[in-house]
């Protein structure tokens, strides 16, 4: 299995709306990702935010990264301060 966690800062009064934005247009959209597992986003209420998704494969992953990036700059772009960090890697450990 292959993960990528992506890292977010905005303003914290953005926080509800990038949540709904998350839930209702990426969700389902990188849910159509090759070997999607899992999408899990956490809301810190502090003005941050992650990501991670899980994927069969590297290359699931590889195109969740475009997916994101696209979906990113096409509805969030306005609303976060800085570019997201991105890190991905295999998962040498789970339950």
């Amino acid at each position: 299995m292959y993960a990528v966690i992506r890292h977010y800062h905005f303003k914290p009064e953005d926080g509800k709306k990038i949540d709904q934005v998350v839930k209702e247009g990426f969700v389902p959209l990188i849910k159509k990702a090759k070997g999607f597992i899992r999408y899990y986003w956490l809301d810190t209420g502090a003005g941050e935010g992650a990501s991670l998704s899980v994927f069969e494969d590297k290359a699931g992953a590889d195109e969740s990264i475009h997916l994101a990036a696209d979906f990113v700059k096409a509805n969030m772009s306005e609303l976060l301060t800085q570019k997201p960090e991105v890190i991905e890697g295999a998962i040498k450990a789970h339950d």
